[in-house]
C-alpha cells in the first residue's frame, strides 16, 4: 500500500506559541508551478492585537537584557538559520526563486543576523554622549528602547526584507510585530520556526500572515505600537501616516514604487538601529 505523506500545516509565530488564525480563515498558497501547496492563516485584527499583547510582555526582561546578551541571541538566530538553509532555500524556492538566488538570499540574511549581533553591545557608545554644558553639571545621554514596532515587509526578498526591517529593533531592546509578505509568507514560516528553536525569548518576534488592506489599518491606528516600518505603496503610506499622527508613532517607510536592494550596505547600519531608539539626557550636579 503507497503510504500518504504528512503534510506539514503552516501556522502563525506569536508569543513564542505556534498558532491558527483567530478566526480560523486560511488562503491557499500555490508554488511556483500553479500548484496548491498549503494553507496559510489569513491573520485578522484581533490576531495583530493579540501580538502587541504578547510583545507587551515580552518586552520589559528583553529591554533589560544585557547588550552583549542581545547580541549572543541574535548571533544564534543566524546560526539556527546556517544550520537550516536547506529548508528555507526549499522555503524561497517555493515562491519562484532559483537555488542559486535562494541561496544568496539566506547567506545575506544570516551576515546580516551577525552584523546586528556586532553592533548589540557598541551602538550605545555610538550614539551616547557626554554632553559639555555651561554650568556645574555633568550632563550625558543614553538611548533606551522605544517598546513595541510594528513591521510590514514587501514582496520582494521575503526572508532578507523581512528580517532586515526586524532585526535592528530588536537589537536596540524593542519587541516586534511584522506582517510577512502576502505573496510569498511560506519563509516567514519556517523562519517562525527557527526563531522557536533560538535563544530568543518568545513574544520578542511576532510574524503574522495575512492581507495587507486588512491589517494595515490597524497597524496604523494600534496605541501601543510605538512605531511603524517597513515598505507600503501610496495608499497604505498615507493610511498609516495618518493614523501614526493620530496615535502619535514614529513612521519609517520606504516606497514600493522604488525597489529597496536589500543586499546593498545601505539596507543595513548603525542608523537603522537610531530609527528604534529614544534618547534620555540626565543632568546630575558636579561641585557642591
Amino acid at each position: 500500500m503507497t503510504r500518504l505523506p504528512v503534510t506539514k500545516t503552516p501556522k502563525v509565530y506569536v508569543g513564542g506559541a505556534f498558532i491558527r488564525s483567530e478566526s480560523a480563515r486560511t488562503f491557499p498558497l500555490n508554488n511556483a508551478k500553479g500548484e496548491f501547496f498549503a494553507n496559510i492563516p489569513q491573520c485578522t485584527r484581533k490576531d495583530l492585537r493579540n501580538a502587541v499583547e504578547a510583545a507587551a510582555k515580552a518586552g520589559p526582561g528583553w529591554a533589560k537584557r544585557t547588550a552583549y546578551n542581545r547580541g549572543q541571541i541574535i548571533y544564534r538566530l543566524g546560526e539556527m538559520i546556517e544550520a537550516r538553509q536547506a529548508d528555507m532555500a526549499d522555503a524561497l524556492m517555493l515562491g519562484g526563486a532559483s537555488k542559486a538566488a535562494a541561496a544568496k538570499e539566506i547567506a545575506a540574511t544570516i551576515d546580516r543576523l551577525v552584523y546586528y549581533a556586532g553592533w548589540a553591545d557598541k551602538y550605545e557608545q555610538v550614539l551616547g554622549n557626554v554632553n559639555p554644558v555651561a554650568s556645574p553639571h555633568f550632563n550625558f545621554t543614553v538611548t533606551e528602547s522605544m517598546g513595541i514596532i510594528g513591521m510590514i515587509a514587501p514582496d520582494e526578498a521575503p526572508l532578507l526584507a523581512l528580517v532586515s526591517l526586524f532585526a535592528p529593533a530588536i537589537t536596540s531592546g524593542n519587541t516586534v510585530v511584522a506582517l510577512a509578505s502576502s505573496t510569498q509568507p511560506y519563509p516567514a514560516i519556517v523562519l517562525g520556526e527557527m526563531l522557536a528553536t533560538s535563544d530568543l525569548p518568545g513574544g520578542v518576534v511576532n510574524l503574522l500572515t495575512g492581507f495587507r488592506k486588512e491589517m494595515v489599518p490597524t497597524f496604523a491606528t494600534h496605541t501601543h505600537l510605538r512605531a511603524i516600518a517597513g515598505v507600503a505603496n501610496a495608499e497604505e503610506r498615507k493610511t498609516l501616516k495618518l493614523g501614526a499622527a493620530d496615535s502619535v508613532k514614529r513612521v519609517k517607510l520606504a516606497k514600493a514604487e522604488e525597489k529597496t536592494d536589500w543586499y546593498s550596505a545601505k539596507a543595513e547600519g548603525l542608523y537603522e538601529i537610531r530609527d528604534f531608539v529614544e534618547f534620555k539626557t540626565t543632568w546630575h550636579p558636579i561641585g557642591a
